[in-house]
């Protein structure tokens, strides 16, 4: 018959204070952390890359600019590629916001600013991942719809109103925080204000270039 060996009573004591599996699971903390993760990981998934790779386009980091966007899949002269990756990557962003949404009061914003952080700095690749137009525009529109709208318009309309795909990019993810903004929709300007200070500064180089009036235009060979 085995012996029972008590434990001291100073480490029962010490032991009991450690939280159980069940309470690990329902601390506050626990559901918010899933959803910045859940929205990291959505975002930092580089469709753009995945694409080309599977489509024998080659790897898009040794291809025009090296950006994994869907500007420089263009690069690769598969249109239906370009479209595909700047699809997917503005789902990806939209998603994220839904189901963030869906699973706890505020996530939608917290899973979508992940996403946004994911894709421009996806752990998979180094955190060298892509500028983020495409990932902000299905952020905002799933945050607000009609914000969403006119980031589109304002970036289709810069886009071919200067050929410049930087321009347009920079344009849009400055008009989302004053479209909200005159939208009433206070609550949602300092999430997209901060996405829009990430994608200028992923936008620096090009900005650096507009400056010097060397920053090429769309069918150039780099961005």
């Amino acid at each position: 018959m085995p012996v029972s060996c008590p434990l001291p009573v100073p480490f029962v004591t010490l032991w009991s204070r450690f939280p159980s599996i069940g309470e690990i699971m329902t601390l506050p903390w626990l559901l918010p952390l899933f959803v910045l993760a859940l929205g990291y990981l959505l975002g930092s998934i580089p469709f753009g890359l995945v694409l080309t790779r599977l489509t024998g386009a080659g790897d898009l980091r040794q291809i025009g600019s090296g950006n994994i966007g869907a500007t420089n899949v263009l690069r690769t002269g598969r249109k239906g590629l370009a479209a595909a990756t700047l699809l997917l990557d503005l789902l990806k962003g939209a998603v994220a916001v839904l189901i963030g949404a869906a699973l706890i009061e505020g996530g939608g914003p917290m899973a979508g600013a992940m996403a946004f952080i994911g894709h421009c700095y996806p752990v998979w690749l180094r955190f060298a991942g892509g500028k983020g137009v495409a990932t902000m525009m299905g952020v905002v529109t799933a945050l607000h719809w009609p914000a969403g709208c006119i980031f589109a318009a304002v970036w289709l309309g810069a886009l071919f109103g200067t050929r410049w795909s930087s321009v347009g990019g920079m344009a849009a993810a400055v008009s989302a925080p004053i479209a909200l903004w005159f939208m009433g929709r206070i609550d949602l300007v300092p999430v997209t204000l901060a996405l829009t200070l990430i994608l200028l500064w992923r936008h620096r180089a090009n900005i650096a270039r507009l400056m010097q009036g060397t920053e090429p235009k769309i069918g150039a060979a780099k961005e």
